[in-house]
């Protein structure tokens, strides 16, 4: 089966900029489970989450001092989850033609996930900048991470599209002033 070509409006800008997790691969991850390590760094710390919510603890983390712990929690299932994860269809879009083109990964996962990730699939050289979750003080769908990405690959946001599954991704290209696509037709998680 030949590898799907990329999509006539992504060749039309001067850079990629693709997220991570459901887009280049499927993190193997049991996100319940890091939910519940994360709750539990809380209860170590004897201070109430603000939520049950993954991202939510994550984003509170700082309030209750717990941001190394809560990051470090995450981080590992990320890590692990990485080199076993399975590729997707852009993984293959990616290896197979988006070199032509400066090429990014922004992720809501941390950088190492990402790393490993890319280099367990073989896409580590056909990625210029990777942008994680601890690679710069803020997360999507703040736009700084984006912002960030485009701006090492040395190209204007409005010469760039970026490629995600989730309305977080959306609205992180929105606000980073760059145009966007879904990896299927709507969004998923995050």
């Amino acid at each position: 089966m030949d590898p799907p070509a990329l999509h006539s409006t992504v060749t039309e800008y001067d850079a990629i900029v693709y997220d991570l997790d459901g887009t280049l691969v499927d993190l193997d991850v049991d996100w319940n489970a890091v939910a519940a390590d994360v709750r539990s760094v809380y209860a170590d710390a004897n201070v109430d989450p603000p939520s049950e919510d993954l991202w939510a603890m994550l984003e509170g983390a700082g309030d209750a001092g717990l941001t190394d712990a809560v990051e470090e929690a995450i981080a590992t299932h990320e890590r692990d989850g990485a080199s076993t994860s399975p590729r997707l269809a852009h993984a293959d879009e990616l290896e197979n033609g988006a070199q032509a083109t400066a090429v990014g990964v922004c992720s809501l996962n941390c950088e190492a996930a990402c790393r490993r990730a890319l280099e367990s699939h073989g896409l580590a050289s056909a990625v210029d900048v990777i942008v994680g979750r601890d690679t710069v003080e803020t997360q999507k769908p703040d736009p700084e991470p984006l912002l960030v990405a485009v701006d090492e690959l040395g190209v204007e946001p409005s010469d760039a599209v970026f490629i995600g599954d989730s309305a977080r991704d959306e609205q992180t290209a929105r606000r980073a002033g760059v145009e966007f696509e879904y990896v299927d037709d709507g969004p998923s998680g995050v």
